[in-house]
């Protein structure tokens, strides 16, 4: 294959799905539930307030509370 019959190939065409606002809402929701979620166990699993016994999802997301501005210590 030359260097000629290369460069005068067509650009293939692509066509972008299109995505409505209407369809999108399941899973714009769904994205909001899971971060309220995230944010829940990085800023407030920790006393009075947890939902887990112990002291592991605090120790899993301790970087993170930190990195948020969140207080542990």
């Amino acid at each position: 294959m030359s260097l000629a019959s290369t460069a005068s190939a067509k650009p293939i065409a692509v066509e972008l799905p299109t995505l409505s606002i209407r369809e999108s809402w399941p899973w714009i929701l769904f994205a909001a539930l899971i971060a309220l979620l995230a944010i829940y166990f990085v800023g407030a699993e920790q006393g009075a307030t947890q939902m887990v016994a112990g002291n592991a999802v605090h120790e899993w997301v301790h970087d993170a509370r930190h990195l948020l501005g969140f207080p542990c210590h």
